[in-house]
Parts: structure tokens; C-alpha cells; sequence
């Protein structure tokens, strides 16, 4: 009768035990599990449920030869490692060519990734980046050095999207979620007021699900238009110590001009608009293509209300 050997591979971005049904079935099944590392996760989830595992510190062809010879026995079951086993399976190829009658050699993947789990990969990475034993670099900034870093790379991904070069923006936009990471990291030592990457997420999440009730609740907003709408209103309930009827209220001092007067005129058609103020932005922003120097004095005055 020829046995099986079943190479298990699973993520280590998800929880140990999350494994399919047909994983579990070929562990219960199994005559002989063998696995590195006990302490492994998902070593340590199977022998929680009740399997027995063997463990070998054995690689490469012995590691292979090891496991092919368990099979004269009955179907045996490696549980892969979290380094996914260099050379395994060649070392498996070379053992089974040899012989006349070779068992049966599966990969069963066990667990996926869902999706975002490189973020996982990116937490750690910066994680280790910051801590002692990391890069002296990394260690020693701080929210203000790290803060034209993230204007510039804001910069670089833009100048992605308008040339339009996608392979340019997908680097471009992990450069910036770089200096979300580094951020959050940074802001984790804190003494006063701490916060971590999972606090910055959660506060997205909430805002997100707040601010689309026509998705997560009982709102009724159906074209963009209504959404912006809808928006406006929310963000308008969330911070009544803002002036609303400002329309520079909240826009940092250092976005280029040419972008202000963008975000003012997309403000002034949400409240309804007003088709003279709008032509006087546009003017105001074909003066400012040929400006040497930019300040926000004459758009100031061009929102000032009338005086009494």
C-alpha cells in the first residue's frame, strides 16, 4: 500500500489554528506528525487540539529522508515551517528519484492570507527598525525630523499619479505608508500621551463607518454629490468649535496656494456655491501659475466677509 507524506503549509499572518477542514482531517488522519519547533505556532495549535507531534531538528536531505522513511508506516503529515523549509523540496525530489516505489507527496495549504496581511510584515519590520539593536537612524528621529520626509514623499506620489506611472506610484505609495508607520511607532514611546499604529487604524475605521451611513447605517445618500453632501454635515457635527462658514477652516498654511483655492471652490459648490466668488477663485488662481512668491493674503481678502 503506498502512504502519503503531506507537506502542511500555512500563513503565519493568521491565527495558528485558523486551518482549513481539510487540514485538520489529514492531522487527525495522520499516523505520524512531525514538525522543527513545538513552540511554532501553529506546531503549538495542533498539539493543543489533541494531535501528537514529533519534532526533528533535522534538514534538508536528511530532513526529507526522515520524513519519506515515516511513510513505510503510514501517512505522515510535516508541518511546515515558518521560513518555508529552504531546499526541502529539493532534497524530497532527489530522496523519492531514487526509489522504485515512492509515496505519495502532497502540499496542502492550510491557511492563507487575507487581505492586508503584509501589513503584519511592515508593523514588525518598522518595529524592529525602532527598537534597540535596530538602526541607529531610525532611533533617533522624531515626529518633527520625519515631517518633510512625509511632504516630500506626499509630493512623489502625486507627480506618480499625474504622469501616470503605476509602477511609480505602487513604490511611491509605500514610501508614504512608511511615514505612517514611522509615525505611529514613533508616537508609541510617548510618556504622556501614547498611541500605536492599531490606535491609528481603529481611529479610520471609526471615521470611516461614521461618516458613510449609507453604507454601514441607515442613510440614504445615493449619487457623489449627496455623499459630499452627507459628509460635510457629520464632519460638521464632529467639530462644532470649527467656524463652518469659514471656508479656509482646517486647511493647513503649508498646502501649496493653487491647491487652497481648489479645496475652497470644491467647499463653496458643496454649500451650494456662489457663481461670482467662483470666478473670482479661478481668476485669483491663473494669477497664481505666474506668482514668484505665494501667501494667502489675497485670498483672505477675497473671502472676507463685507464689512457692517
Amino acid at each position: 500500500m503506498t502512504h502519503r507524506l503531506t507537506i502542511l503549509v500555512t500563513s503565519p499572518r493568521v491565527a495558528a489554528g485558523l486551518l482549513t477542514r481539510d487540514a485538520w482531517q489529514v492531522l487527525g488522519s495522520a499516523t505520524q506528525v512531525l514538525a522543527a519547533d513545538t513552540e511554532d505556532p501553529t506546531t503549538h495549535a495542533v498539539t493543543t487540539s489533541g494531535v501528537e507531534v514529533v519534532t526533528t531538528d533535522e534538514q534538508g536531505l536528511l530532513l526529507a529522508r526522515r520524513l519519506v522513511e515515516r511513510t513505510g508506516a503510514g501517512d505522515v503529515v510535516w508541518v511546515g515551517s515558518p521560513d518555508g523549509d529552504p531546499g526541502l523540496t529539493d532534497a524530497l525530489a532527489a530522496e523519492l528519484s531514487r526509489l522504485e516505489e515512492p509515496p505519495e507527496v502532497e502540499v496542502l495549504v492550510g491557511s492563507w492570507d487575507v487581505p492586508g496581511a503584509r501589513l503584519l510584515d511592515a508593523v514588525a519590520v518598522m518595529d524592529a527598525l525602532r527598537s534597540p539593536g535596530g538602526c541607529p537612524w531610525d532611533a533617533e528621529q522624531t515626529h518633527a525630523s520625519l515631517a518633510p520626509y512625509l511632504l516630500e514623499e506626499a509630493h512623489e506620489t502625486v507627480e506618480a499619479i499625474e504622469t501616470e506611472d503605476l509602477s511609480h506610484l505602487e513604490e511611491e505609495l509605500g514610501d508614504v505608508l512608511l511615514q505612517v508607520l514611522f509615525h505611529a511607532r514613533v508616537a508609541q514611546e510617548h510618556e504622556q500621551e501614547p498611541f500605536d499604529i492599531d490606535d491609528v487604524a481603529a481611529g479610520l475605521v471609526a471615521k470611516l463607518v461614521r461618516r458613510h451611513p449609507h453604507v454601514f447605517g441607515d442613510g440614504d445618500a445615493s449619487t457623489p454629490a449627496e455623499v459630499e453632501a452627507s459628509w460635510e454635515r457629520i464632519k460638521a457635527a464632529e467639530k462644532p468649535d470649527r467656524a463652518h462658514d469659514d471656508l479656509l477652516a482646517g486647511i493647513p498654511a503649508s498646502l501649496p496656494l493653487p491647491l487652497v483655492v481648489d479645496k475652497v471652490r470644491a467647499r463653496l459648490a458643496r454649500r451650494g456655491g456662489d457663481p461670482a466668488l467662483d470666478a473670482r477663485l479661478l481668476e485669483l488662481a491663473s494669477r497664481l501659475d505666474t506668482r514668484a512668491g505665494e501667501d494667502w493674503t489675497d485670498l483672505r481678502l477675497l473671502l472676507a466677509p463685507p464689512p457692517d
